[in-house]
């Protein structure tokens, strides 16, 4: 008896994807680079789309919040995700303090995501939409986010006062001192002060090979 042609979504789905995941808080991610190359060994002629909006800008906006359309197409048939772009603790940002960093990593989430719902590494996001959070939380609007993240400054004598000594490390970063670094940006709270520090040492620093890459993750991981 002939043989039947498994589906797009058999064999995908048959992938297994264990050990290429991280864990961050209670949701576990995928490798968007792995998750494309297996879609891409399997079938080269797949492609993806990022979708722009009427101003030809890579996301959507309510005047509020943003998101990230993206379409993953097999086969001739696309399946299409959209993605909130989010901060490290998973809470929308504010559009206005959005950064082209935050946008690419969503992009690059979403995508991930499309290629799930073709199969592969789908069962990695079972449970997604039950966080072990009570819905009262989960209702609060975004507004409590933007007001911490834009909350007024301190005065230039303020911060002179409070101003911690910055680390002293070399001007070329290192995978020995990058951790010292990190935790200079990270002893305040997220917010702006915190976004000021992370800028100063992006500027001040060479950052040679995929350090920076490592430092802004290390940061955004960071609470």
């Amino acid at each position: 008896m002939e043989q039947l042609q498994k589906s797009v979504f058999e064999t995908l789905n048959a992938v297994n994807c264990n050990e290429h995941t991280e864990k961050k808080g209670q949701l576990t991610y995928l490798s968007w680079a792995w998750a494309w190359a297996e879609v891409k060994k399997r079938y080269p002629a797949a492609s993806y789309t990022i979708y722009e909006d009427a101003e030809g800008r890579p996301y959507f906006t309510d005047g509020r919040t943003c998101w990230v359309k993206t379409g993953v197409t097999i086969e001739g048939l696309e399946h299409i995700e959209y993605l909130p772009v989010m901060d490290a603790r998973n809470n929308s940002i504010p559009v206005e303090l959005v950064t082209s960093f935050d946008m690419n990593k969503a992009i690059q989430r979403s995508l991930t995501k499309a290629c799930a719902r073709h199969g592969l590494g789908l069962y990695i996001y079972a449970g997604e939409d039950l966080p072990d959070v009570d819905q009262d939380e989960l209702q609060k609007p975004c507004e409590a986010a933007r007001r911490g993240r834009t909350r007024k400054t301190a005065t230039a004598a303020e911060k002179t006062a409070q101003k911690p000594e910055e680390p002293a490390v070399k001007k070329t970063v290192t995978d020995e001192n990058i951790k010292q670094i990190v935790d200079w940006v990270c002893k305040v709270p997220e917010g702006p002060e915190r976004d000021a520090r992370k800028k100063k040492a992006e500027d001040s620093y060479e950052w040679p090979g995929n350090l920076l890459e490592a430092f802004r993750t290390m940061v955004d991981f960071t609470e």
